[in-house]
C-alpha cells in the first residue's frame, strides 16, 4: 500500500464505513460482496470517529496452553510489538482468533493491551476474538470484537504479519483498513484517489430521494420522478 498523506486520512475517516462501503461499489463494481466484515462485531465504543490506518496482522488462540518457553514467547510478543508499531502510521491491529469452535474464548484485548497498542501508533483493533476491561481501556482507541469475555485463559500469539480472517474480511499486512461501529473494510491501492468523488456523487444522487420524500404530498409517482431525476447525475 502507497504511504497517503495524512491529510487525505483524515479526510477518509470523516466519512463512516458504510459510505466507504457504498463508494468501493462506484469505483470497483466487481468487489460489492468481498473486502468488508460480513459476520457482526461487538462496538464497545459506538461513540468513536471511524479510523483509518494501515493494517498489522497477528494470529492467537487460548484454548490450549502457550507451547512456548518463556523466552521465546517474550521474543514473539516483542516481534509482534515491533510490527504495529513499524511504519507507516497509523496501524490498526486485525487479529484472527483461531480457536475454533471456542473462538474468543480468551481475551489478548484489555487495559493493557489497548494502552501499549496506542503508545505505538496502533489506533484500534478489529478482532474476531474477544476483549475484556471495557471501562478502563485507552480512552478513544476503537474496537470491534468477535465478543466481551471475563478472562484471558491461555491467550498467546500463533503468529504475526500474515494475511488474516476476521469476521469474513481478508486482511494482509499494511492494507489501508477504514473501520467504525458498523464494521472494517479494506481500501485497495487503486480506489483509493477516488473514494471522495465517488461519496460525492452517491450523496448528490441520495439526496434526491430525501428530499423529495420530505416534501408535502410525496407519492410513488414522485418517488419515480426521483428515481428518474438520479440518474441524471453524473
Amino acid at each position: 500500500m502507497p504511504l497517503l498523506d495524512p491529510a487525505f486520512l483524515e479526510a477518509l475517516g470523516a466519512f463512516d464505513t458504510p459510505t466507504i462501503c457504498n463508494a468501493l461499489e462506484v469505483i470497483l463494481p466487481a468487489r460489492r460482496a468481498t473486502g468488508f466484515t460480513r459476520r457482526p462485531l461487538v462496538a464497545p465504543f459506538p461513540e468513536l470517529r471511524p479510523i483509518v490506518g494501515y493494517a498489522r496482522t497477528a494470529r492467537i488462540r487460548s484454548r490450549e496452553p502457550h507451547p512456548r518457553g518463556g523466552e521465546e514467547a517474550t521474543r514473539m510478543r516483542l516481534h509482534y510489538y515491533e510490527h504495529i508499531a513499524a511504519p507507516p502510521l497509523p496501524s490498526i491491529a486485525v487479529i484472527e482468533d483461531i480457536d475454533e469452535p471456542d473462538r474468543g474464548l480468551g481475551a489478548f484485548w484489555g487495559e493493557v493491551q489497548t494502552h501499549v497498542h496506542k503508545g505505538l501508533g496502533c489506533i484500534g483493533v478489529v478482532t474476531d476474538g474477544s476483549v475484556r476491561d471495557l471501562d478502563a481501556m485507552a480512552p478513544g482507541f476503537v474496537v470491534l470484537a468477535g465478543s466481551v469475555m471475563p478472562s484471558h485463559v491461555h491467550v498467546h500469539l500463533v503468529d504475526v504479519g500474515i494475511p488474516v480472517s476476521v469476521a469474513g474480511m481478508i486482511v494482509s499486512p499494511n492494507d489501508l483498513v477504514h473501520a467504525d461501529r458498523h464494521g472494517a473494510v479494506v481500501i485497495p491501492p487503486e480506489a483509493v484517489k477516488g473514494i471522495p468523488a465517488a461519496v460525492s456523487l452517491l450523496a448528490r444522487r441520495e439526496k434526491v430521494l430525501i428530499e423529495a420524500s420530505k416534501k408535502p404530498g410525496f407519492s410513488l409517482e414522485r418517488l419515480r420522478r426521483a428515481f428518474a431525476e438520479q440518474e441524471d447525475i453524473h
